[in-house]
């Protein structure tokens, strides 16, 4: 059974925010910040950083996209899911 992860789309207000998520989310008892850039989204995606591991199947749970998808700008949006898309290890559910 693969592990799954809940994106609170009603906290994702910028990109900023979204890197804290997703690092909150996804990352565990690293004494040191990932980056905030769309490369370092995708090392994260891959596993390995304390909460699952390296090429582990996971589910991304984004619940509220549609909050989400009001506030991020769509190219930078597109290309967070086309990351995610692109991460065989990693299925996502979009619930508006």
């Amino acid at each position: 059974m693969k592990t799954e992860y809940v994106v609170n789309g009603t906290r994702i207000t910028s990109e900023k925010v979204f890197y804290n998520e997703i690092e909150k989310l996804l990352t565990y008892g690293l004494n040191w910040k990932i980056g905030r850039n769309l490369n370092a989204f995708a090392d994260v995606l891959r596993g390995g950083f304390g909460t699952f591991d390296c090429d582990e199947k996971i589910v991304l749970k984004w619940k509220n996209f549609s909050k989400s998808e009001a506030h991020l700008k769509p190219v930078f949006l597109n290309r967070v899911l086309e990351i995610i898309e692109e991460s065989e290890n990693v299925t996502l559910i979009k619930v508006h």
